[in-house]
């Protein structure tokens, strides 16, 4: 028997079933549908599915797994697209606050010479 870790979560395969189905091992235990008892029970009732049972979980989990690589390639180009977008939007709200920053040094240093001719006025 082979014992297999994830997610903190350990499974219990048969070293036949590992052998024998290791596509659809790997398809179950990646299935983001099926929680951690329901894959463990797939794993327990495989050797008795008939070859007809065996084929249609493959199919609905392969299914799954295209659908999901298609919605993240999908959604990768979305979330690019917003990351661009707030990244432009960022940088010009840095900017601004990089001129004012700058607008109030300049108006720092104006006070103070002004001051500074203030007193240079009064010491002659």
């Amino acid at each position: 028997m082979a014992q297999i870790i994830r997610n903190n979560f350990t499974f219990t395969i048969l070293d036949e079933i590992q052998v024998q189905f290791g596509a659809l091992v790997d398809l179950i235990l990646w299935s983001e549908s099926i929680d951690n008892n329901e894959k463990q029970y797939w794993f327990d009732i495989l050797p008795s599915m008939t070859n007809e049972q065996i084929d249609r979980l493959f199919n609905i989990l392969t299914t799954e797994k295209n659908q999901l690589e298609e919605l993240n390639v999908k959604y990768q180009d979305e979330i690019k697209t917003l990351n661009e977008k707030h990244l432009i939007e960022w940088q010009s709200l840095q900017s601004q606050k990089a001129k004012e920053k700058i607008q109030q040094a300049e108006q720092s240093d104006t006070s103070k010479s002004d001051a500074m001719d203030s007193l240079g006025l009064l010491n002659i």
